[in-house]
């Protein structure tokens, strides 16, 4: 349609509103004028941004079911909210909500025989996109020799690999083993002790349990890592950890980090190969 072309004006009117503001700014600081340009204009700074979260404006385009044809922008809506929680190439990062839903073109063209109805939208996308160097601090669900896994924001999980952890400072202290007489149902606290606390109810006993996996770091039962001289878990009591983003991985439209508590995380001696090479020279010795 041509009407889409109709906001250019007349090359004469717009120079007089030119000249007039021109005129009328022409003892206006320039600082000032400035300050009102980012008010009126409504631009953010240019300066980047250091929040994992972001709000951007995104340009998508759909096919939408012919179910919709009556109303294309509840099917819009609904293949928008099947992206939520999803890894978006486009975007950059994972799409945490969206609003402000605005169609480009009032039609929507239909190509030979599909009955899929194509529709060029825009809207504001709220999305979880972490950067490499930011740093983040997750709550420690597991503890292993190899690496120790974080949840950030109760959703996304974060691996920390044994080379990223100060081996100078932390170790990795096992657990008791399986037949050790004082871990399994023997130990005290184990489920058939609680079964035989006549004091205690099965369902008292369970929201305890639940309430303890929701609010608790649970380490693993095979160990933790401690510190060399002080003998504190790592995360401490509430099982926080502030990490350092190395790495993406980005699978079945996941995405996942991958971080490091090294004072200088990004040195080539924590690489994967380096730390390989390391470990082989303390076996020959």
């Amino acid at each position: 349609m041509t009407t889409s072309l109709g906001l250019s004006l007349p090359a004469s009117g717009h120079k007089k509103r030119k000249q007039r503001a021109s005129d009328a700014d022409h003892d206006v600081p320039r600082k000032k004028k400035k300050e009102k340009l980012k008010q009126d204009t409504g631009k953010l700074p240019t300066e980047p941004s250091t929040s994992e979260f972001r709000v951007t404006k995104a340009t998508i385009t759909l096919s939408v079911p012919p179910v919709f044809a009556s109303n294309l922008r509840t099917g819009v809506e609904e293949m928008l909210d099947s992206m939520i929680m999803r890894y978006i190439p486009s975007l950059c990062g994972v799409l945490l909500a969206h609003s402000n839903l605005h169609f480009l073109s009032p039609t929507a063209s239909i190509n030979a025989d599909c009955p899929f109805a194509i529709c060029n939208v825009t809207f504001d996308a709220t999305v979880w996109s972490p950067s490499i160097a930011m740093k983040l601090i997750g709550k420690i669900i597991m503890y292993s020799p190899d690496h120790v896994s974080l949840l950030l924001h109760r959703t996304f999980n974060v691996s920390i690999p044994r080379h990223h952890i100060p081996q100078d400072v932390w170790e990795f202290e096992y657990g008791p083993a399986e037949n050790d007489p004082e871990y399994g149902e023997g130990a005290v606290g184990s489920p058939v002790d609680r079964e035989g606390d006549a004091g205690m109810k099965d369902s008292d006993a369970e929201k305890m349990d639940a309430e303890k996996t929701e609010d608790e770091a649970v380490p693993e039962a095979s160990g933790q890592w401690v510190h060399r001289l002080t003998g504190t878990k790592l995360g401490g009591t509430d099982g926080y950890l502030e990490f350092t983003v190395i790495g993406k991985t980005v699978a079945n439209e996941m995405l996942s980090l991958q971080g490091s508590i090294q004072s200088d995380p990004f040195s080539e001696e924590h690489s994967t190969t380096q730390s390989g090479k390391s470990s082989r020279k303390k076996r020959d010795k």
